[in-house]
Formats: structure tokens, sequence, C-alpha cells
């Protein structure tokens, strides 16, 4: 770690940097599952899916940068390829087969809803060992998470 004037000890550092980088390799992933939503679904609902899966990967991408510049804030080296974060991830592989725009709306959301609940666990853990400000960026990311979730499952719900 690098040294910095942030006064949280180095054990609370090193562990806080550990669980950031989990997160940030989900963050990179999730960002190009989405995207793979967004170049390859078809049907009636094409463009709102698709300008709204491009949103979602917008956000998630300025996620990515969050969790990484806290990591190098705490003294850490952010490892964010493409080849870190699929090694890392702990998101489910996306589905490539699927053709229909409600399969790719599903897949979207079963992949928000898991990314939610890392978040969830993280800011969980994080409190435990005495890191607030990393809670905090872990609580902002779920909020914005689940409000995305909800804009995903409204399209696979009915009116009744």
């Amino acid at each position: 770690m690098y040294k910095t004037r942030i006064d949280l000890s180095a054990n609370i550092r090193e562990q806080s940097i550990a669980l950031l980088q989990k997160r940030l390799a989900d963050a990179i992933d999730l960002f190009t599952q989405i995207k793979q939503a967004h170049w390859n679904v078809k049907g009636p609902n094409f463009i709102a899916l698709h300008e709204l899966f491009d949103a979602i990967a917008t956000i998630a991408a300025d996620q990515s940068d969050l969790l990484a510049e806290r990591i190098t804030a705490l003294g850490g080296r952010a490892d964010g390829t493409a080849r870190v974060a699929a090694k890392q991830s702990s998101l489910a592989e996306f589905p490539l087969h699927i053709n229909t725009g409600v399969a790719y709306v599903a897949a979207v959301a079963d992949r928000l809803s898991a990314y939610g609940a890392s978040m969830r666990a993280a800011i969980d853990s994080t409190a435990q060992f005495g890191d607030a400000d990393t809670a905090d960026i872990f609580t902002e990311i779920s909020r914005e998470i689940d409000k995305q979730l909800w804009f995903i499952e409204a399209h696979l719900q009915s009116d009744k």
C-alpha cells in the first residue's frame, strides 16, 4: 500500500481495498454485460431498451470509477482490466444465446439484483471494520442500482 494521511489504520484500509477491488471487478463486469444487452437487443421495444441499457451501462462505468478512486485514495492499486474483472467478478456469465427483449431484460435484472446484493453485503462489512466512508460509497451505489432495477423490472411486470 502507498502512504496516505487518511486516518484509518493500515488494517482497515487493507480490508476496504480488498473488498473494493472485488466490487470493482463486479462493476466492470456489469458494464460489459449490460453493453452486451445494449448492442444485441431486438424486438418491438428495441429503442426503449437499447437506450435504457446504455444509460445503465454508463452508471456502472461511473460506479467503477468511484470504486477505483476510493481504492487509490486508501493507498491501494485499482486493478480494473477486463481480464482481472472477468477473473474476479462474482456475477454470473451473461447468456449469449438469448434473442428477445424480455429475455435481455430478465438477464439484466438478474445481474443488477446480484450486484446490488453484493453492495449491500459490502456496506455491512465495511461498517463492521470501521470504514464509514467506504460503506457510504457502497450505499450510494446500491441505492442507484435499486432504482435502475426498478426501471428494468417494470418491463417485466404487467398491469394486473
